[in-house]
């Protein structure tokens, strides 16, 4: 009997599907977010909000209905929400993200017997024609839902159908039945989805732990912690140094690789071709006689020392990212035993690495169109892998756009598959479709091109377009004044001012940033010859025994900073980002908004490191929710000076010599209980 009623149910279903494929007449287009229209996902953490909108629109005059479709990769039933029209046949609604699982949304819509009756009756009872009618087919509608209902829901359906239906009832009792919250909200929750149109494909969210949005980088060089310019630093020096990056507010402590270094071909101080037997190479020059990618320079310590390393930083909040370059150094041990893992040139020798006309003569690149390709990448996902086993979650990966596409969302997927936790930043200076590609690929978060944008339209335009297009639903920009590759001609001659705007600019136009120290807080900016952005004594091909007790270190000022991105929501995302109109190009202001608009923080920076700027902001107060007729405070972040503004036009002043920013907390006026006035 069970059997022969599931396929009297079975069929039934069949049927009704027919006929909506028959009498679908709800078109549903340009459904935002998607990444090139789903191809790829999504991006977001756990608790962020995803904001769907879509074009939904029908024949005729029928009032529509509209939701999301949205679910957890664990689940296998849809939850629904409503979306809500807003004009021009555009529908937007949003749905909240609850686990670090993948998510996967879709857009449903149906022509709305019920709200299309009710609509009607109303401009019928206002032409002042008979509603007798009229009322018998909203009776019919309303008993179609109460057979989709059940227990008191199905009982007060039917109640109202007949209520509807007697003709001895006043016609305005009938009619404030019909229009009552009541019984649209039972028919709403028994609608009639025969005819829906579901739109043809499921997004996907990529869901990622929450220092994928938010994390602030320090990278060092493990060899550099030592105070003796002839001494090596090790793994036990480097935990030595973990209060000092820790007191800084850094969370990931990035490391440049710390695999044995080539000896074949081994580059000297400045990169010169002709080491002396004193120089210590290049670390991005992997392997040796004493290993490859999985082994660990002898003069750091030992694995186990290592370990200690990971453990005793996580103690301090602080994660460890390694550096995942796939390059061998000529006498890496895969040169000897996987020839085939490279290119061969006529005469036999292997191909190093080349970007015409800069040579690389220490590092031989991996041939990923090797017949053996298969093995290749097996192997390097092993490496992967280790790293994991020994505590890494965070890699920072070396060039991936020199790497195929494929391979990276080969890779990702698979290491997702082990731990989804595991973050990947790419570090790919590149042209920005290859940059946006491999975010859209997988990598968590990207180098950007922040180190190069000092005027103020080149920096409004590019954040704007990192955050206010369709680019912010994939590309994570993690924002670096500074790299061992990269010192910008602004650093080189803007003086100590310079460094503190860039640090400003960074920490608070990106949820994500880093520095490479301790280069950044004691504003080394000496290049190896003019025009160059290469350090000179460069730490890529020597120790430098810094002095990070100097007096004039901006070490104070960046923990400072970080604590204030710590403190404040705003700066922990970077959707809300808008830019406000100064009257003086030398000066640019923006501010981002926690979601509630309870946390509002407004920057304000002078570009100009060699001169004081003034000019007057305006900032859209409407927007932040402040009342144009009150005071308000703003309250400096980093000198602890409060200010009383008023009205959306301010004034500003900025001396690049003694602070070249505001960071402004945006504090309302409001009414106690104790009925006086303050800040919140």
């Amino acid at each position: 009997m069970e059997s022969d009623m599931k396929q009297v149910r079975d069929l039934e279903q069949d049927k009704a599907r027919a006929r909506g494929a028959r009498l679908r007449r709800v078109v549903i287009e340009n459904v935002r977010p998607g990444v090139d229209g789903g191809s790829f996902p999504i991006k977001r953490t756990v608790g962020e909000v995803v904001q769907v909108s879509a074009d939904v629109h029908t024949d005729g005059h029928d009032v529509l209905t509209a939701e999301i479709l949205h679910r957890r990769g664990s689940q296998a039933e849809w939850q629904t929400l409503e979306l809500r029209l807003i004009g021009n046949d555009r529908w937007t609604g949003e749905f909240r993200i609850s686990t670090q699982e993948p998510h996967f949304y879709s857009v449903r819509a149906w022509p709305d017997a019920f709200r299309t009756w009710v609509r009607d009756l109303q401009k019928r009872q206002d032409a002042g024609q008979d509603l007798a009618l009229e009322f018998l087919i909203g009776a019919e509608i309303v008993a179609a839902a109460a057979a989709r209902a059940s227990g008191a829901d199905a009982q007060t359906l039917r109640d109202a159908a007949e209520r509807l239906k007697d003709s001895k009832a006043k016609q305005e009792e009938r009619f404030e039945l019909a229009e009552g919250k009541q019984l649209l909200e039972l028919m709403a929750r028994y609608p009639d989805r025969s005819t829906a149109t579901r739109y043809e494909k499921e997004l996907r969210v990529e869901v990622d732990r929450e220092r994928a949005r938010f994390s602030a980088w320090y990278e060092m060089f493990p060899r550099s912690c030592t105070e003796t310019p002839t001494g090596h630093g090790t793994f036990k020096d480097c935990i030595k140094r973990l209060d000092y990056v820790a007191g800084m507010g850094f969370d990931v402590l990035y490391l440049p690789p710390i695999h044995p270094i080539g000896e074949m071909g081994r580059k000297g101080k400045n990169n010169s071709t002709s080491p002396t037997p004193e120089d210590t190479g290049s670390p991005w020059a992997i392997g040796s006689r004493l290993g490859g990618h999985k082994a660990i320079h002898p003069q750091l310590g030992t694995l186990e020392d290592f370990r200690q390393l990971v453990s005793k930083a996580a103690e301090k909040g602080i994660e460890v990212a390694l550096d995942l370059a796939f390059q061998c150094a000529p006498d890496h041990p895969y040169v000897r035993e996987h020839k085939e893992w490279f290119r061969i040139r006529p005469d036999g020798s292997v191909q190093y690495a080349e970007n015409p006309p800069k040579k690389y003569q220490d590092i031989y690149p991996l041939n990923f169109e090797t017949e053996h390709f298969e093995e290749l990448r097996e192997e390097l996902k092993s490496v992967v892998l280790y790293w994991m086993a020994q505590g890494i979650r965070i890699f920072r990966v070396d060039n991936p756009h020199t790497k195929p596409y494929a391979f990276w969302e080969w890779l990702i997927a698979e290491v997702h598959k082990a731990d989804p936790g595991v973050l990947f930043l790419s570090e790919a200076f590149t042209r920005p479709k290859v940059m946006y590609r491999l975010a859209k690929l997988g990598f968590t978060q990207s180098y950007t091109y922040f180190a190069w944008r000092n005027t103020k339209w080149d920096l409004t335009q590019y954040f704007t377009e990192l955050t206010q297009t369709e680019v912010r639903e994939f590309f994570r920009p993690n924002l670096w004044p500074n790299t061992p590759d990269i010192l910008t001609e602004y650093l080189q001659f803007g003086g100590r001012a310079a460094f503190l705007i860039r640090l400003c600019l960074a920490a608070t136009l990106g949820a994500n940033y880093g520095i490479y120290g301790p280069a950044f807080e004691l504003c080394e900016n000496r290049a190896v010859r003019p025009g160059s952005e290469e350090y000179l004594d460069s730490e890529k091909y020597q120790i430098r025994a810094w002095d990070i007790h100097r007096t004039d270190s901006l070490r104070d000022l960046i923990a400072r900073i970080n604590r204030m991105r710590r403190e404040n929501a705003a700066l922990q995302s970077n959707t809300s980002l808008r830019f406000h109109n100064v009257d003086n190009e030398q000066l640019i202001a923006y501010s981002k908004a926690s979601e509630d608009l309870g946390n509002v923080v407004l920057t304000v920076v002078n570009l100009d490191p060699h001169h004081r700027q003034s000019g007057w902001v305006d900032l859209p107060l409407d927007l932040l929710q402040i009342d144009a007729h009150q005071e308000y405070q703003v309250h400096d972040l980093i000198t602890d000076a409060r200010f009383l503004w008023q009205g959306p036009r301010n004034y500003v002043e900025l001396n690049p010599q003694v602070m070249p920013a505001h960071i402004f907390r945006v504090r309302r006026k409001v009414r106690s209980e104790q009925d006086f006035d303050y800040f919140q």
